[in-house]
């Protein structure tokens, strides 16, 4: 059984990115960036390394998707509340994401999403705990 993930992801601008995802309150570990690559805490076990489209080339034989026109894979963060859903989102878009659906409520699961600067797209939800 696995005890990290490590999700890798093309960016376009590392610096954009880091400004971006900070805004929406992600943090960075110093020791694994550099002008190439950063890595991305989106919590105690799990990590997104974004990587300039160049050096993620490096690691696959395969064409670099581009999410602004593909998606390649869907992100998809549990959240503390509706109002977390919410907030997190709000703040994508007022940093340059963008949205493609209306928050869904399905009762035992709210969620919404957008689009990163880079296409990738993050589904955020909330559990409601069963009655």
């Amino acid at each position: 059984m696995a005890s990290q993930i490590f999700v890798n992801l093309p960016v376009a601008d590392r610096k954009r990115s880091i400004d971006f995802f900070t805004a929406l309150g992600f943090s960075f570990n110093p020791q694994w960036t550099d002008d190439a690559a950063t890595c991305m805490i989106i919590g105690d076990h799990i990590f997104a390394m974004l990587l300039t489209r160049e050096r993620f080339q490096t690691f696959t034989p395969r064409p670099v998707a581009d999410a602004t026109q593909t998606t390649e894979v869907l992100l998809c963060l549990a959240l503390d509340s509706r109002a977390a859903v919410d907030e997190m989102v709000a703040r994508a878009l007022a940093r340059g994401g963008s949205t493609y659906k209306a928050p869904e409520d399905h009762g035992f699961m709210y969620g919404d999403a957008f689009a990163d600067p880079d296409g990738h797209i993050w589904e955020l939800i909330h559990l409601t705990e069963p009655a």
